[in-house]
């Protein structure tokens, strides 16, 4: 069993910075890739950073240069780091975890999943 706990969400002006955290407790942490995604109101859940356990990262393009994924395997600690804000990145940020391979960062191929963090972005 994994658990995930997102932290750090809240209410930032426009063009300001957050950091999320995603403390994760339960397997082997190291072995895992870890994915943020995010779910506005009335819209699907998209993905919006990813890093494999080999450390490799990606990011969906409209947070690319904007947005930063690390982990810390000691911590057992992913975060996400969030600059130059925008309205539109107003949303629930939840982080999950995938035990497997996986090329595509789908939230149907991610095993666990925190119960997320309110970021409000406001213009």
């Amino acid at each position: 069993q994994v658990q995930l706990v997102e932290s750090g969400g809240g209410l930032v002006q426009t063009g300001g910075s957050l950091r999320l955290s995603c403390a994760r407790s339960g397997r082997t942490f190291s072995g895992a890739d870890m994915g943020w995604f995010r779910q506005a109101p009335g819209k699907e859940r998209e993905f919006v950073a990813g890093i494999r356990s080999g450390g490799t990262t990606d990011y969906a393009s409209s947070v690319k240069d904007r947005f930063t994924i690390s982990r810390d395997n000691a911590r057992n600690m992913v975060y996400l780091q969030m600059n130059s804000l925008k309205p539109e990145d107003t949303a629930v940020y939840s982080c999950a975890a995938r035990y497997g391979t996986g090329s595509r960062w789908l939230p149907e191929g991610m095993n666990y999943w925190g119960k997320g963090t309110l970021v409000t972005v406001s213009s």
